[in-house]
């Protein structure tokens, strides 16, 4: 006979699980073993009739051999999808549900009550911590938009002492030009000559040494 041993540890397990668990194992042992030894003698009566032993033998192995088979992978898919964790869950909040009712207490707006839909039970609890969350992020964004200005004004004031700047080059070559289109129009032929007699007089004026 497969084993009837529940694929987590049992010591741990609430009884809704314990029992659970053991009404699944007495529903398997009743679907492998409802083909009986007399339903497999009438498919096979020539052979059971000559090896009776043989054919009992054959019959009990595919028995055990359908039991154990559904067993293992009825664990499998306890194990995959955590099914005794999430059981065990539900007897919790059954039996708190139920201490609190015999209490006389009212159901808060996140606790369990029977005309409750699945859908709001997971929007009461999951709701409060998006908005949390909402206002965390409002908060940041607020800073960050803080941060941009203070940014944006320091651009702005580098902007405007740059323009400033760029103005004060731009009065400074605009003198530099007029300075030397006016040197270009002075009569420097004239201005030559007048230099070198003006040094000739100097020398006439002044004994050497």
């Amino acid at each position: 006979m497969a084993s009837q041993e529940a694929p987590i540890d049992s010591t741990t397990s609430s009884k809704r699980w314990t029992q659970f668990y053991a009404a699944l194992q007495l529903a398997i042992q009743r679907a492998a073993h409802k083909w009986t030894y007399k339903d497999f003698s009438e498919c096979f009566p020539l052979w059971c009739e000559e090896q009776p032993n043989g054919a009992e033998g054959v019959f009990n192995t595919v028995s055990v051999f359908i039991e154990t088979h559904i067993v293992t992978n009825t664990n499998k898919l306890f194990e995959q999808y955590d099914v005794q964790k999430n059981v065990d869950i539900l007897h919790r909040v059954v039996t708190e549900a139920r201490a609190r009712r015999q209490r006389g207490e009212t159901p808060g707006p996140d606790r369990w009550r029977a005309d409750l839909q699945p859908g709001e039970v997971v929007r009461a609890r999951v709701i409060p911590g998006l908005e949390r969350e909402r206002d965390l992020l409002r908060a940041r964004l607020a800073e960050l938009e803080k941060e941009n200005m203070e940014l944006y004004r320091e651009v702005q004031e580098n902007v405007a002492v740059k323009d400033q700047a760029d103005g004060k080059t731009a009065e400074i070559f605009a003198f530099f030009d007029e300075v030397y289109a006016r040197w270009k129009e002075l009569p420097l032929e004239d201005m030559e000559a007048w230099s070198v007699l003006t040094a000739e007089t100097q020398r006439a004026i002044d004994p050497p040494p």
